[in-house]
């Protein structure tokens, strides 16, 4: 089963200035990581950007120069909160043969929380990076947030074709970018 680093809305928009995202630095750090990590291996990672966040000419719709992007990984623009609507996302990730996602970014309670949540209806199964995504959130405090989506995304799946796909959760030393075990199918009955 291949594997794929999708890295969801690191621009410079929302990890400077006002907008930041506390910890932005720690947080492209541990990402900064994963991503040589996943070259090193072999595996794809994929940039995704949110055209909400300026002209793509703008420095604010650029991906944060901490993260160190590289010229090979690729590119997905979108415009909602969920990755794979209206994108190439899907297509994307099914031309390289990837059935498993390993995702981060920002913000947890939009596009982090939609993508993996599409994802596993998709088919894709999601390890979502524990310590790899955050948010800028007025409303509550951030790791209040951050902790009751873990609590509702650890383990939310769905059956397709009684296989299920689920998310799990991983620190960001913990992916080895070795997807799941395949499961067995479930029984006629389940759905």
């Amino acid at each position: 089963m291949t594997t794929a680093l999708v890295l969801v809305d690191l621009q410079a928009g929302l990890l400077n200035g006002e907008e930041a995202v506390p910890d932005a630095d720690a947080l492209l750090g541990r990402l900064r990581s994963l991503a040589e990590k996943a070259r090193a291996l072999g595996i794809p990672v994929v940039h995704v950007q949110d055209d909400d966040l300026g002209d793509t000419t703008s420095e604010e719709w650029q991906i944060d120069a901490r993260l160190g992007a590289q010229e090979g990984d690729l590119r997905v623009r979108k415009a909602e909160c969920d990755s794979f609507h209206e994108t190439d996302l899907d297509e994307v990730l099914r031309a390289r043969g990837v059935q498993h996602l390993v995702i981060a970014g920002l913000v947890t309670e939009l596009c982090i929380d939609s993508t993996c949540r599409k994802a596993v209806t998709l088919g894709y199964d999601v390890t979502l990076v524990s310590d790899g995504h955050s948010t800028n959130s007025t409303h509550l405090p951030v790791d209040a947030v951050i902790d009751h989506h873990h609590r509702i995304l650890d383990g939310y799946g769905v059956y397709i074709k009684r296989r299920p796909y689920e998310i799990r959760l991983q620190s960001a030393t913990e992916v080895d970018f070795v997807a799941p075990p395949e499961p067995e199918l479930q029984g006629a009955d389940t759905p």
